[in-house]
């Protein structure tokens, strides 16, 4: 379990790199939809030469997987890689790094509704402590949910909602459709490769409405896939794949998350210029915090 729990923060902070650089390149004038599409068009060749380098034939299981129960694999990867980034990417365009990031943590409870589906009860502790994780949220958004454009930053959220539920469901159906040959690694490379269809008619919509990407969006976009789509997502895919069995523990896990509003919180302050939170801002960071170290708590007891 503690591996798992380390693996769960390590991946939400190179998850962070994802909300940094997406806004970094909404601010250089970059189309979002290039901003999606290129992190898996980039991913795939990494995971690939991963794959390579490591001993054994890695690509044999694999694909093997993917011949049995091909529309399976689609299906799933599609909703857990596409349908939870591109949403997602389309929400950097309303705000700042942290705030998008703090947002993303309605995956949290999410995930923690979505128990019922694969079977098991819902973890009620772990729901609860999740709820106070979602009340901090709350803190960081309330400044920005008082203007004028109230009703233009709610309708923001509704992209980031669609991506919280997609990601925890691809995820946790693909661990059930993949075979125990398919490692982590693998799991990964086989769903990037399923949605390569989805991101191919996400890429001729972005070059007809915005034509070709530039250079410094490929590079930022080659960072975004290396740090977030591959380590991060290795690493907390494994983390997951750890405690699969138990619903609380993987709650826990999936609760980790919250930590990418910390990563990004700084980050964004520092490198971006983002702007600091208020006094309920700074607030709702500390039941953020709190939240997550009482759902540790709980899950060890």
């Amino acid at each position: 379990m503690k591996k798992a729990l380390c693996y769960g923060i390590l991946a939400s902070l190179f998850f962070a790199f994802t909300f940094l650089f997406n806004h970094s390149m909404n601010l250089s004038g970059g189309y979002w939809m290039w901003s999606a599409c290129l992190r898996y068009f980039l991913m795939l060749p990494i995971l690939a030469l991963l794959l390579w380098r490591l001993p054994g034939d890695r690509f044999r299981p694999v694909l093997a997987a993917i011949r049995a129960r091909p529309a399976a694999w689609l299906v799933w990867s599609t909703v857990g890689f596409g349908l939870f980034y591109l949403p997602l990417t389309l929400g950097s365009v309303f705000g700042e790094s942290w705030l998008v990031a703090a947002s993303w943590q309605v995956t949290i409870v999410a995930g923690v509704l979505l128990t019922p589906v694969f079977g098991k009860p819902i973890p009620v502790k772990n729901l609860l402590l999740s709820l106070v994780i979602l009340a901090g949220i709350a803190l960081l958004q309330l400044p920005h949910l008082q203007g004028n454009d109230v009703r233009g930053n709610c309708l923001a959220l509704v992209p980031i909602l669609a991506a919280a539920f997609s990601y925890p469901l691809g995820n946790r159906k693909m661990m059930e459709v993949c075979p125990p040959e398919v490692d982590t690694v693998q799991r990964v490379f086989g769903m990037t490769l399923c949605s390569m269809p989805f991101w191919l008619a996400v890429a001729c919509v972005a070059f007809v409405r915005a034509g070709a990407p530039s250079g410094g969006q490929l590079v930022q976009s080659g960072v975004v896939a290396l740090f977030s789509g591959v380590i991060a997502t290795v690493l907390f895919f494994r983390a997951t794949d750890l405690v699969r069995n138990d619903p609380r523990q993987l709650a826990l896990i999936e609760a980790t998350q919250c930590g990418e509003v910390i990563f990004t919180l700084l980050g964004g302050i520092l490198v971006l210029g983002d702007s600091v939170p208020g006094p309920a801002g700074m607030a709702g960071l500390a039941l953020i915090l709190l939240g997550m170290v009482l759902n540790s708590l709980v899950t060890a007891k």
